[in-house]
């Protein structure tokens, strides 16, 4: 072999092992991502008829120390829990973040909804409304997205629900089809979570297990607080783009009357 064929050879292969290096140097280097997902009863105490505590619901969001935080039945400026308190904007000022408010109802002069609360920085937020089908009874639901910027540059939609909380699975079926629609769509590695109103095995966790996986398998319970039986709060993501370092249920049993769930997430990405 020639000098010249030789020093291009080398050349290509230090190259090559760079590159490799960098890659395997980005994976291992990439941040954690924590996630609590939490339905808080408008930070009502189950234990306490009227009482709004949201002091108790920043304390549960504060000793988890999350990355991002999907929020349930949130109230926005209502009589019922104060018509001067933003809940989701509060939550998020306390735990040094930024909020996403998606209403769901128009409710007692203000609105109540979902949220999503962020550490890093918002690049777009979205709500897009669910479909509650004529004559169930059922209440409008819908599905906030925020995309957001992780340490080093990488991009994650954040994505929170509340479905149907109806006894029969119709309107959730329609809601889950529609919100593993709209995320399956999403040029970026998609985290939703919220309370699904169903448990795995049914045919609602059968159509988000079909697009993402859960952070769990046999998923602990998170309601009732008091002796919990069944699990209807989850957090999932898009299929290989994150690994589950750890899964939790948090036993809090005075904020809510559900039990706030956590994960850590390592990007694959």
């Amino acid at each position: 072999m020639s000098n010249h064929l030789y020093s291009a050879a080398l050349i290509a292969l230090f190259s090559l092992a760079a590159c490799t290096a960098g890659k395997q140097a980005r994976t291992a280097t990439a941040t954690p991502v924590s996630v609590l997902s939490y339905n808080i009863h408008h930070a009502n105490p189950p234990s306490v008829a009227d009482k709004i505590d949201i002091d108790a619901i920043a304390r549960v969001i504060a000793d988890a120390k999350p990355d991002l935080v999907a929020l349930q039945e949130v109230d926005v400026h209502t009589t019922r829990s104060g018509s001067g308190l933003h809940q989701a904007e509060e939550l998020a000022k306390r735990a040094g973040m930024k909020a996403f408010f998606a209403k769901g109802i128009d409710y007692a002069g203000g609105e109540y909804g979902i949220a999503v609360l962020s550490k890093y920085p918002v690049i777009d937020t979205k709500r897009y409304a669910l479909t509650t089908l004529a004559g169930t009874g059922g209440e409008p639901r819908a599905l906030a997205t925020v995309l957001v910027e992780l340490p080093g540059g990488k991009r994650v939609l954040m994505a929170c629900t509340h479905l149907d909380a109806q006894r029969n699975d119709s309107n959730r079926i329609v809601q889950m089809r529609e919100v593993t629609e709209i995320l399956s769509k999403q040029p970026y590695p998609v985290i939703v979570a919220g309370d699904m109103n169903a448990s795995a095995g049914g045919p609602v966790i059968q159509q988000l297990d079909a697009h993402f996986s859960r952070t769990c398998n046999d998923c602990a319970p998170t309601i009732p607080v008091e002796k919990p039986r069944r699990c209807i709060d989850f957090i999932a993501y898009s299929k290989g783009k994150f690994s589950v370092i750890s899964h939790e249920v948090i036993k809090e049993t005075y904020a809510s009357d559900h039990l706030p769930v956590k994960s850590i997430l390592q990007p694959a990405f």
